[in-house]
């Protein structure tokens, strides 16, 4: 019997390799996100420290001008925030859309393995009959010899 071949084999490795590339693209986009979470995490530290240290200004005495500086920087980093704010939530959902579309990948190659492991029983199943068959000719022919 020949031996055990899948004839979508080369549709199953296109699929894992496209399902390894979505996985990488999956995870630089979680990279992203991480990383605007940090970059917004440091500019919301910022705009605490320049409060605080407005706060304390404030209470010491400040001149007009001075204290417009803080507020023009206050605000500042308020647009920041709410600009790294929304860059958030677009990174977000480009990773979740990497992440659905990595999914659907890991179903179809899921499909095709299942295929694969299904045939492969298939041909095991024959090939072990086809042993049987052959082992049950052997000795009905020695059977037959040693009755002649």
């Amino acid at each position: 019997m020949q031996k055990f071949r899948f004839p979508l084999n080369t549709v199953l490795a296109y699929k894992q390799q496209i399902e390894d590339s979505l996985q990488s693209e999956y995870s630089a986009a979680l990279a992203r996100v991480r990383e605007q979470e940090e970059t917004l995490e440091a500019l919301r530290q910022a705009y605490r420290d320049c409060g605080a240290e407005y706060t304390a200004a404030c209470g010491a005495g400040l001149a007009i001008l001075e204290a417009l500086a803080y507020q023009g920087r206050l605000r500042a980093f308020e647009r920041e925030i709410e600009e790294g704010e929304k860059q958030l939530k677009q990174l977000q959902e480009q990773a979740e859309e990497k992440r659905q579309a990595v999914v659907e990948a890991r179903k179809e190659t899921a499909s095709l393995e299942k295929l694969k492991e299904k045939k492969l029983g298939e041909y095991n199943k024959a090939f072990s009959k086809s042993e049987e068959l052959a082992v049950e000719e052997f000795i009905s022919a020695v059977r037959a010899r040693q009755q002649a």
